[in-house]
C-alpha cells in the first residue's frame, strides 16, 4: 500500500539542523515502511516558506493557495514527522502557528494520525521540550504520538560515538512510526468544506 508521510520542518535558517534531522528521520521511516511492504511517499513542508502567509491567515482567516496546499499535505498524510528548533524551552512560534492554523481550519485534521516528534537545540538540556511541550501539543490535537522522540544537540552531530547514538534513536523512532502507519488502513479523506448531509445532522453526526 502506498503511504504518504508529511515531514514538517520549522527550521529558520537555510540550511538548518532541524531540516537535517527531518531528512534523516524521513529516510529512516521510508526504509522501515518499505521493510513492512509499503511504498513510502515523503512530502516535505518547510514552514519558513509560509511564514508571511501564516501571519496573514491568522489575521484574515483565509489561507493563501500555497499555505492551503501545505496544510492539505499534512491533513491528508498517513503519518507525520515534525521537527522544530527550541526557543525558550518550547517549540518555535512559527511551528505553533502552522498547527494552530491547521486546527482552526479543520478541527479533525490530525485526529488519530501517527506522529513522530523531534527537535533541535543548542544544548542537550533543551531536550525536555519534547515531553513538556511537543507531546502535550499533539496529544491535545488528538494525534497518536509514538513513544520514542528524537532530540539533536550540536554534540549529537559530531564526536566519536555521537552519530551512532543519534542514528539508533532515529532508527527506533522511525520503526515505531512505520509500524503505527502500517497497521492502519487507508485514510478516508474528506473535504473539510463539504457540507454535512442533513440526515447525518438529524442523527447527531
Amino acid at each position: 500500500m502506498r503511504r504518504a508521510v508529511a515531514v514538517v520542518s520549522a527550521g529558520l535558517g537555510r540550511p538548518s539542523s532541524s531540516r537535517l534531522l527531518a531528512d534523516r528521520l524521513a529516510e529512516a521511516a521510508g526504509n522501515e515502511l518499505r521493510e513492512l511492504g509499503d511504498e513510502a511517499d515523503m512530502r516535505v513542508v518547510e514552514v519558513r516558506e509560509h511564514a508571511h502567509d501564516l501571519v496573514n491567515n491568522l489575521v484574515s482567516g483565509y489561507p493563501s493557495p500555497e499555505l492551503r496546499g501545505a496544510l492539505d499535505t499534512v491533513a491528508g498524510a498517513d503519518g507525520l514527522i515534525v521537527v522544530t528548533p527550541t526557543f525558550t524551552a518550547s517549540y518555535s512560534g512559527l511551528f505553533k502557528a502552522f498547527f494552530e492554523v491547521l486546527d482552526l481550519l479543520d478541527h479533525d485534521a490530525l485526529t488519530d494520525k501517527p506522529v513522530l516528534i523531534a527537535a533541535t537545540g543548542g544544548t542537550a538540556r533543551h531536550s525536555l521540550v519534547l515531553e513538556s511541550a511537543m507531546r502535550p501539543l499533539f496529544t491535545y490535537l488528538r494525534c497518536v504520538v509514538v513513544p520514542t522522540s528524537v532530540f539533536a544537540a550540536p554534540e549529537d552531530w559530531g564526536g566519536a560515538s555521537a552519530p551512532d547514538l543519534l542514528a539508533r534513536r532515529i532508527g527506533r523512532a522511525a520503526a515505531q512510526l512505520a509500524e503505527e502507519i502500517h497497521r492502519r488502513g487507508a485514510r478516508a479523506h474528506r473535504d473539510p468544506f463539504e457540507p454535512t448531509p442533513f440526515q447525518e445532522l438529524l442523527d447527531g453526526g
